[in-house]
Order: C-alpha cells, then structure tokens, then sequence
C-alpha cells in the first residue's frame, strides 16, 4: 500500500508536466473504441426498434401465414373468437401492365378493411384505396411511364392508379428484392384470378389480442388446437427474424474491422508508453539513484498509462455515441428500420472493456522494460538499448490481457468460430509482419556493397539500433491486409454477380404455370424468334416440419444451413435426373419408379445437418405430411440461377397434389421486352421475374455493405497512419541529430532527403507486398470456405494497396525529414 500511495503521488505530480508524449496513446484507443461503440450502438439502436416495433412492424401482435392455400374456416374461426381484431393480407407477385403494353413485376398485396391493425399506411395523395384502385410505389410509376389516374391491369383486372405508397408500416417484414409494393383491396383479389391452386400466395392473419392476453399464451393455444399444420407462426416479439439475423451478421463483421483498428491501435499504445519512457529517461534515472524501487517505477507509469487509457476510452465512448448519429443519418435509407438510438450501457461497457485490455495487452511489456534497466543504463538508452526483458510474472501478465482480450472477442460473436479464426489469423499477421521485418533488416544488412552514399544510409536506417522498421511494418500492415481482404472479397462477389452469374443466368424465370397451361406455355414461349431455351418444372411449395423424426426446430444443423428449416421451400419430382446433376452419394431412382416416396437432396445441407442416404426428412405439403426417405445426395451449383431445388421428389404421390410450373427462358438481351409481353399476354395469371434487374438490385446492396465494410476498415488504416505518425515523431529527435550530423561533414539536403526516402519508401513497399499476400490469402478463405463461391485474384486491387502503402510512408518520411532539415545544427551541437 506504501508502494501504490507513493506511486500515485509521482504519478499526480509527472501528469501535471501534461502529456503530450502519450497522445498517440489517446488517439489510438479513441480511434478503435469509437468504432466499436459505433457500430455497437447502431446494432443495438436497431434492435430495439424493432423489439419496440414489433407489432407495427409484424402488422400485429400475432401473425399466422401459410403459404400452402388460405386457412381452414376452423382455424379462422379460432382466430376470431381469441382476438380483438383479425386482419387478413394475401400478397403475391404479379405482373403490372400499363395502357401501351408496358409491363414490370409488382409485389401484389390485397389488404382487408381492418389493414393496418398497428401503424398507419400513408398515401400520396392522402386518403384510402377504394374499389377498384390501386396504390404502387413510385419506382413502378417511373418504369411504366404512368400517372394519377391511368389504368393498369393486373392479371384479368383493371385498376386505377389511386396514387402511391409513401409509408407501409409493415414493409421490413415483407421486404423484397424482385419488386416494388402494388396494394389492392381483398374485395378486389378474386377478379385478378391469380389466386390459383398450387399458386405462389402467401396467406397472412395479422391478430391484435385483447387487453392484458400474453402472446406466447396465445400462440401455444392455437399451436394446440392445430397442431402440425406447416404454418408460420410469429409474435411482435421477433417480428423480422431476417432482419435480426442480417444485422447481427454484418454488425459481427463491423465489429470484427473495428477490433482490428484498436489491436492496431494497440501497437500505438506501446509504440507512445515506449517513446514516453524514453523522454522520462532522465527522471527515472533519477529517481532509481536516489533509491526508488522497480515496482515504484512500474506502478508509477502504471497509473498513468490507466488513466490516459481510461481519458481515450471515454473520449473514443463520446465520439462513437456522436458518430452513430451521424451514420444513422447517412444510412437512413438502407437500414431496415429507424434505430432507437439512445444510451445502452451494456455496450459502452463492452467497447470500454475492450479499450483497457487493449491497453494493458500493449502497454504491460514496455513498461516492465523499463522498470528492469538499471538507472545508468537509461542515459544511454536511445543510442544502446538494454537487450532486457520484462520479468516473468509481467510476460504472463501480458499473455493473460492478451487471452483476456481474445477470450471477449469470442464469447461476444456471433459466430464464434469465424472470430476464433479472426484471432488466430490476426496473431499470425502480427507474427508474419514482424519475420517481414527481421527479413527486411537482414536483406539491409547484407547491401553494404551499395556505393551510392544516399541509398547507403537509407539501407543502413532500416537496421540501426533503435529502428522502427518492426513497428512501422506490422502498424501499416495489418490496416493494410484488412482492406485488401475486403477489397478482395467485394471484388470476387461482385464480379460473379454482374460478370460471372450473368452469362451462366437465364433471361427470365416464369413462375405460376398451371398445369393445363403448361403444354401451351412451352409452345408460345418457343415461337418467339429469340428465345434459344425453354426449362419448365413442377414446382410445390414444401415446410421441412421434421428430420428422423425430430421436430425442425429442435434439429441441431451448422449456423450456415439453418435457413433451410426456416420458411417454405420449393419441392419438385422427377422421375430422371435433371440436366446437370451430379449426384455425390446414392443412386437415382428408376424411371418408372412408383415405391415410397423418395428423395434426392442437397449434400451440403445433409453435412450441415447430420444426416445422409436412408434418413428421412418429413415435408407438409398443402397441410399434410409426407415424409421423404433419402435417396440420394447432389451438389447443387446454385450460381449458375437454373431451375434448382433443395428437395427433388420421387414421382407418384405428388403428382396428385395441385401444384403449378416454374419455367426458365433464354432470350437475346436486346428482346427480352418483346418476351415478356407475348408471354404475360397469353397467360395473365403468370409472372415472369427479369434476372438482369434481381441481379442489379443484389449488386446495389452489395455495394452498400461493402461501402460499410470499407468504412470501417478504413479506421484500421487510420489507425496505422496514428501508428505511423508516432513512430516517426519519436524517431524525430534521432532524424534530426542525423541531419545535423551529416550537414556538418559535408552531405547535401538533396542526399539526406534521399536517404530517408530510400529507408521510408522500402518500408512501405515491403508493408503493402506482405499486406497484399495475407489480404490474398484471407480472402481467398472467405471466398472459398465461408461463401462457397469461386476465387478470382484481382491484381489491379493488390497492386493499389501495395501503391497507397509506398505512397502514405513516403508523405510521413518527407514529413519527418522536411522537419528535420529545418533543424538549425549550432544549438544542437552546442548541447552536444
């Protein structure tokens, strides 16, 4: 306790001296703790939108729907009598078609008198759509060059253009990649004629409970009364699962870019606790003649680095609380909903949390250093540095806040195998940075035979005593390699969206084909003079309610194949392997094949899921279930967009239930137009989804996440640039020293800028060459092993890190070196 009193009092006493060495210390951990708070409080912000949203989200406190037909009357029934209000919403995709024959893909949604039963549904102009009206979203307005007042057809009906949706209340729930909204009133469905058996219609009862009536309550009576029935079954309590799942992925990533700035922030705050030692050189000589201890010394600076860091942990808490604002703001329109924003104390107590084991991750080694060098050796320090090491019980301290460290970053994922990856990876980046550097130094050391004086020196600055060559490679490099992976990574998945994906796609898909339609779709889509391919296949609508016999919610799968027990799936039969099959376990069955129902299924969701040839995965078609016995495992190329199906049937049994067509047609691009209006003309009911506008709308998305990630990852690199800064500003007393040296025997400005250029020009090309090899290889792993998709090394990206690399060294060296010149060499050498 003496030794702590008598460490807070030199600590009081050396602060009030201010702190102008441990700056980079401040910015560094602000820099990274911003981002994380940020990000932190934006996902939490969203969340509590829609937990406090809900049921204006969900369109009610309960909502049941089924995609295999409208409900039983038992079941509406039911509804009725526990519910203070029932809303019925039927939505579909339709095709709209303007007066001159203009036609684009709508998402149809009928609405009863009681939509909305929570928020409102604004207008423009104000007011209600009546019989015979409809309301779309501005985007089909511009694509079908129409007005206020124009008719459009929808299926067999004529509707007039009431006006257009401003505000639906529960669009987040419903939201859509192919189309823009349409809304119609229920009374007006029927007269369309899209509501067909087998048609891909979803049903949905949106229920308001009575006052005080629990909804888990609720929802157990009515699973109940119908139990095993294939519906989706959702409270206001987990209104937009999607959404949840979608934030907490891409707010796992934010986070992740943002850790990697504070770990090389963390680097900062070793690279400002050592040149802030070295300025206190001579009061710790001091002190330590006049009878101080080590652990004084130690606790001392101790409580000074715990007090900067806890100043730049509540600044960076501050700023990033700022910041969310302001990207809450410039993502308005991209988010899926409004975030509340506000205080949420559990995630500035992470970010903080984060901050100070960074910290002491980084700044227990220094100063342990500095606490075993004897006081004489500290005067000669700068010039030979003690080869000393910190004693044993601060390296495990080290290792512990470093195991801490990773320890909270993989018990807050939500992928925790992912994040324990990210930490080994990013330990073995610190590791190859740091061999990068030894080799660099090495090479440097073997160039003596360099005659010209400024290359000479240059070589020599990269393995003197005291050099930063270790830290300015790892500092730049890590920032580095994070934004090459990410360039890397958006790269590959735009390329195979726009470049790839569209030369393998079809023109179109055609979807709600009925059966005694089907013979002449193939006929009329043929005849058109461009279309080279017509693909037509039975298509079901399917729930997986079980897996040998366990109920799909208590089947334990990977997190990446839980989707398939999520919702419906499309469900075909074929009695011959389609075209381009490649079946990896087990055998087709015959052809005239009329046993148990059978199935061929998707190899990677079997692996995911535990399962394999013999097991049996039971489906609820139109309300009964039928279990598959497994047959057969195929890989499934999903990128090439063909007609492909997680479940392909058996034929027999199926072919009994009402079901519709699913069709794929190749036409020239130039035509597609001509396409798709003969087809929508001769068969109303069908809708045919252009790929090429699918394709752009995910390339529009994607860019907005990877403008994200960029953004993001740009703070680790500004995080490096800190690092950077520091380094040369403590090296600058040393750069200064050497000018004035070699000005006095004869060396030109010329040569001394040179040879700094050379020492600042090598480092960051060889930090931008390692940084664009591990970015390669980290991308390459996410490409292949997480996404699954196909790698593409994009050289023009790697050459533009290594590039900006060379390009941000070299302006911080002429930073340094231009100051450095300006330094008169009398008073310096009247001192000497």
């Amino acid at each position: 306790m003496k030794t702590l009193a008598l460490a807070f009092r030199f600590a009081r006493r050396d602060l009030r001296g201010g702190v102008k060495g441990l700056r980079i210390v401040l910015a560094c951990l602000a820099l990274g703790v911003a981002a994380i708070t940020a990000v932190g409080t934006l996902r939490a912000g969203i969340e509590a939108g829609i937990a406090t949203d809900g049921a204006k989200l969900l369109g009610g406190e309960v909502e049941v729907a089924s995609q295999q037909g409208p409900l039983p009357q038992a079941a509406l029934d039911w509804l009725t009598q526990h519910s203070a209000r029932l809303s019925r919403v039927t939505s579909m995709r339709a095709m709209a078609v303007a007066p001159d024959g203009d036609r684009t893909l709508v998402e149809l949604k009928a609405v009863d008198d009681f939509y909305p039963l929570f928020g409102e549904l604004v207008l423009d102009p104000p007011g209600q759509i009546g019989s015979g009206e409809i309301a779309v979203d501005r985007l089909i307005a511009d694509r079908l060059g129409v007005a206020a007042g124009t008719e459009l057809r929808i299926g067999e009906a004529r509707f007039a253009l009431r006006g257009f949706v401003a505000a639906e209340p529960d669009k987040v729930t419903n939201v859509s990649i192919l189309g823009p909204r349409a809304m119609i009133r229920m009374a007006d469905l029927d007269a369309t004629q899209l509501v067909q058996p087998g048609s891909l219609v979803t049903f949905e009862y949106r229920v308001a409970l009575p006052p005080g009536a629990s909804r888990s309550a609720f929802v157990d009576a009515f699973r109940e009364a119908f139990p095993r029935n294939g519906w989706r079954i959702r409270t206001a309590d987990a209104a937009a699962p999607s959404v949840n799942r979608f934030v907490d992925r891409a707010a796992f990533f934010l986070t992740l870019a943002s850790l990697t700035a504070l770990l090389v922030g963390g680097i900062g705050v070793a690279t400002g606790v050592r040149s802030w030692l070295d300025q206190r050189a001579r009061t710790i000589a001091t002190l330590r003649c006049l009878g101080a201890s080590p652990g004084v010394i130690f606790a001392t600076y101790l409580v000074q680095v715990i007090a900067l860091a806890a100043a730049g942990i509540a600044i960076g808490l501050v700023a990033g609380f700022g910041l969310t604002f302001a990207a809450a703001s410039a993502l308005a329109d991209a988010l899926p909903v409004p975030p509340r924003l506000g205080l949420y104390p559990a995630v500035l107590a992470l970010a903080a949390l984060y901050g100070m084991l960074t910290a002491l991750a980084f700044a227990l080694w220094p100063l342990g250093r500095a606490m075993e060098i004897p006081g004489a050796a500290l005067f000669r320090d700068t010039l030979q540095p003690a080869g000393v090491r910190p004693r044993l019980t601060l390296v495990l301290g080290t290792m512990a806040a470093g195991l801490a460290l990773a320890a909270l970053i993989v018990g807050t994922a939500e992928n925790r195998m992912f994040a324990v990856w990210f930490v080994m990876g990013a330990a073995g980046t610190l590791v190859v940075f740091r061999l990068g550097a030894f080799a660099l130094m090495a090479a440097a050391r073997r160039l003596r035979f360099v005659r010209r004086p400024a290359v000479r020196l240059g070589l020599a600055n990269l393995h003197r005593p005291g050099a930063p060559t270790p830290l300015i490679l790892v500092s730049l490099g890590i920032g580095l390699t994070t934004l090459a992976a990410i360039a890397l990574i958006e790269g590959n998945m735009r390329r195979q969206i726009t470049e790839q994906i569209p030369d393998a796609a079809p023109s179109f898909y055609f979807i709600d084909i009925q059966s005694n339609q089907a013979r002449d779709f193939d006929r009329v889509a043929a005849e058109q003079p461009t279309v080279s391919e017509v693909k037509r296949v039975p298509s079901l609508r399917a729930r997986i309610v079980a897996v040998n016999g366990v109920p799909a919610e208590e089947v334990r799968t990977t997190p990446e194949t839980a989707w398939a027990l999520r919702g419906d799936r499309g469900l075909t039969y074929a009695a011959t392997p389609p075209e381009g099959t490649r079946i990896v376990a087990g055998q087709w069955w015959p052809a005239d094949y009329r046993g148990e129902p059978l199935v061929s299924f998707d190899a990677n969701l079997a692996r995911g899921w535990g399962i394999g040839l013999g097991d049996t995965i039971t489906v609820s078609v139109l309300g009964r279930d039928i279990p598959l016995r497994i047959a057969n495992l195929r890989d499934i190329a999903w990128r090439g967009l063909g007609l492909n199906f997680v479940l392909v049937a058996s034929p027999g049994l199926l072919e009994a239930a009402p079901h519709t067509h699913i069709a794929t047609v190749r036409a020239a691009p130039a035509e597609e137009g001509a396409v798709l209006r003969a087809i929508s003309e001769a068969f109303p009911n069908v809708s045919g989804v252009r790929v090429r506008d699918a394709i752009e709308q995910v390339a529009a998305l994607l860019a907005r996440i990877g403008t994200a990630l960029t953004a993001t990852a740009s703070m680790t690199l500004s995080a490096g640039a800190l690092v950077l800064a520091g380094a040369v500003a403590a090296g600058q007393r040393r750069r200064v020293r050497d000018a004035v040296v070699l000005k006095t025997v004869g060396a030109t400005r010329a040569q001394i800028r040179s040879a700094f250029l050379v020492e600042f020009g090598l480092l960051g090309a060889t930090a931008g060459l390692i940084a664009a090899v591990a970015g390669t290889l980290a991308a390459w792993g996410v490409v292949r092993f997480v996404m699954g998709g196909e790698w593409v090394f994009l050289p023009g990206t790697l050459a533009a890190v290594v590039l900006a690399c060379t390009a941000l060294t070299l302006v911080f060296g002429h930073v340094g070196t231009a100051l450095a010149l300006r330094a008169r060499p009398a008073p310096l050498l009247r001192n000497e």
